[in-house]
C-alpha cells in the first residue's frame, strides 16, 4: 500500500528486505534532489531522522533502513523507539532533510512501514510520492563510495523535548490541572506511547496514573485501532478501577481516545471537537476538519465566530487547507488533534495536553464527571457502513455518485471527495477506497437509528444506481 504518508505491508508478504531497501534508496535520493533544489548545495550530506514503533520487526527494518541511508550518503539520526509527532518535531528541530517512521500506525502486528517525511516534518505531497515512485521504478538511485559513507547516531533526546514543548503551551496550567487529583488510566497497546505518555501525564500534574498495557512490548494485547469495539476490556478496567477518565492511544500516537468515569467512550470523534472549542478560548483562527468528521466541529466553531473548512480524508489534505486558511486549530474524527503552534502533524500527546485541561477547567468550576462534561457538547450520532462494489470502474463511481446525487436537489452537493450532501437533519459522505473495491458509507444524525437509517437508505440509492450502469453490489456491511 503507497500513499503520501509512505509505504505499508504484511513483513515478508507485501513488506520484503528488496521492498524496503528500494523505497529507502529511492527516499535518499529524492532527498538529495530536494536538498539541491532548496540549497544548491551538492557537497553537505543529507540528514535524515529515523525513528520506530514497538512493532517486534521495528528494531531490524530501523537497522536494514539506518544502513542503507548511510550506504546512499545519508547522515543519519536515529530516535530508537519514538511516536510519530516526536519524529515529526524531531525532523524539523534536527534541522534536518527528511524523516523516516518505521511504523503500520493502527495496523496488526504482522504489518509494518515506512512513514516519509520531507524537511519540514510533513508527510510528503502527491507530487512528491509521484517522483519518489518514478525514482524506485528507474533506479535512479544516489550511491556512495567509501570516502562518501554518512553516519549513523543515535539521539534519545525528543521524547523529553517533546514534552516539554507541549508543556509550555500559554493555555496549560499544569498547577490547575494538580489541585484536581486526577485519577487516570492510561492504554498504549504496548506501542510507542507506553512511557511517554504516562510521563506526561505524570508532569502534567495527573495526581494517580494507572497503566495498561504500557511496557513497550509492541504484542498488541487487542486490535490497536482505538474504537469501540476494540475497547471493553479496557472501558471495564476503567470503570471498576473509578478512575476520572482513560486515555487511550493507538501505536505510533497520532489518535487519541477518551473513556469517561462510567465506561463510556467520549466519542473519537469528540476529541478534536472538545479540543477545539478549549483552544479557540484562547486562540481565534478557523477550525479544519475532513469531510466524514461530525458536524459538531462546525457548531463549535460557530459558536466561537469562527469559519469552519473540511478536507478530503486525509492528515495531509487537512494539513494543507489548514495553511491556506491560517487554522488555529483542526484535525480528523478519528481522534487526531493537529496544533500549528507546535507543529502541523496529528499528535496525541498535545491533544491530551488541551483535552485535560479543558476538562479540569469545566471541573474546576462545577465538580461534575467527564460524561457530564461530553453533554455540553453538540450531540450527534455517526454511522459506518460500506457497500462492496466488484469490477467498479472510476467512470461507473461517477456515473453511480452523478444519480445519487441527482436524487437529492434539496441538498448540499460536495463533489471534493467522493460525494457529500448535507441536509437539515443530518449528512452523509459516500467515498470510494483507495485500496478495495468499495464505496465507504459514513452518515451522521441527532441520534444512532437516524444516522443508520440515512446510511441504508443511501446504501440502498448505491445498489439501485449501480444496478442500472451494470456493476454488480454485494451486501453492505459494517465498516472496520
Amino acid at each position: 500500500m503507497i500513499s503520501v504518508s509512505g509505504i505499508r505491508g504484511v513483513v515478508g508478504k507485501s513488506l520484503t528486505p528488496e521492498n524496503l531497501t528500494a523505497f529507502t534508496m529511492a527516499f535518499a535520493a529524492w532527498t538529495v534532489r530536494r536538498k539541491r533544489e532548496r540549497c544548491g548545495d551538492s557537497a553537505v550530506k543529507p540528514k535524515i531522522v529515523i525513528g520506530r514503533d514497538t512493532r517486534p520487526t521495528g528494531e531490524l527494518i530501523t537497522e536494514l533502513v539506518a544502513s542503507t541511508l548511510a550506504l546512499c550518503g545519508c547522515d543519519v539520526v536515529d530516535l530508537g523507539m519514538a511516536t510519530t509527532p516526536t519524529v515529526e518535531m524531531a525532523t524539523a528541530g534536527e534541522l534536518a532533510d527528511g524523516g523516516l517512521i518505521v511504523t503500520a500506525s493502527h495496523n496488526p502486528v504482522e504489518w509494518n512501514a515506512l512513514k516519509m517525511l520531507n524537511e519540514k516534518g510533513e508527510f510528503l505531497t502527491a507530487p512528491d510520492v509521484e517522483l519518489l515512485l518514478e525514482i524506485a521504478r528507474d533506479r535512479s538511485f544516489v550511491t556512495t563510495g567509501w570516502e562518501g559513507l554518512g553516519s549513523i547516531t543515535g539521539n534519545t533526546s525528543w521524547d523529553a523535548i517533546h514534552i516539554a514543548s507541549v508543556l509550555n503551551l500559554s493555555c496549560i496550567d499544569r498547577s490547575l490541572i494538580a489541585g484536581i487529583n486526577f485519577r487516570v488510566l492510561v492504554d498504549a497497546v504496548e506501542g510507542a506511547g507506553s512511557f511517554v505518555v504516562p510521563e506526561l501525564c505524570r508532569q502534567l500534574g495527573i495526581h494517580e496514573i494507572k497503566t495498561l498495557a504500557c511496557q513497550g512490548t509492541g504484542i498488541f494485547p487487542r486490535n490497536p485501532e482505538p474504537v469501540e469495539e476494540n475497547l471493553g476490556v479496557t472501558m471495564d478496567i476503567l470503570r471498576n478501577e473509578s478512575c476520572d477518565l482513560g486515555i487511550i492511544v493507538d501505536p505510533d500516537v497520532d489518535r487519541l481516545a477518551l473513556v469517561c468515569e462510567d465506561g463510556t467512550l467520549f466519542g473519537e470523534e469528540y476529541t478534536l471537537v472538545a479540543c477545539a472549542d478549549f483552544y479557540l478560548k484562547h486562540r481565534k483562527g478557523p477550525v479544519v476538519n475532513n469531510l466524514s468528521s461530525s458536524r459538531a466541529l462546525r457548531d463549535i466553531a460557530a459558536r466561537h465566530e469562527v469559519e469552519c473548512f473540511s478536507a478530503k480524508v486525509g492528515e495531509a489534505n487537512v494539513i494543507e487547507v489548514m495553511k491556506s486558511c491560517g487554522a488555529a486549530i483542526g484535525g480528523e474524527g478519528n481522534g487526531g488533534v493537529i496544533l500549528p503552534e507546535l507543529h502541523y502533524g496529528r499528535d496525541a500527546l498535545v491533544g491530551i495536553a488541551l483535552f485535560i485541561q479543558a476538562f479540569a477547567e469545566w471541573k474546576t468550576s462545577t465538580g461534575g464527571t467527564l460524561s457530564e462534561f461530553r453533554r455540553t457538547f453538540p450531540d450527534y450520532s455517526m454511522s459506518k457502513q460500506k457497500v462492496v462494489l466488484e469490477h467498479l470502474s472510476k467512470e461507473a463511481l461517477e456515473a453511480i455518485f452523478d444519480r445519487v446525487a441527482a436524487n437529492h436537489p434539496d441538498a448540499s452537493c460536495n463533489r471534493l471527495d467522493g460525494l457529500k450532501l448535507d441536509f437539515p437533519e443530518g449528512w452523509v459522505h459516500l467515498r470510494p477506497s483507495n485500496t478495495e473495491p468499495i464505496i465507504r458509507i459514513y452518515a451522521e444524525s441527532a441520534t444512532k437509528d437516524g444516522a443508520d437509517s440515512l446510511a441504508n437508505s443511501f446504501i440502498a440509492e448505491i445498489r439501485s444506481a449501480s444496478a442500472r450502469i451494470g456493476t454488480d453490489p454485494t451486501t453492505g456491511e459494517q465498516a472496520k
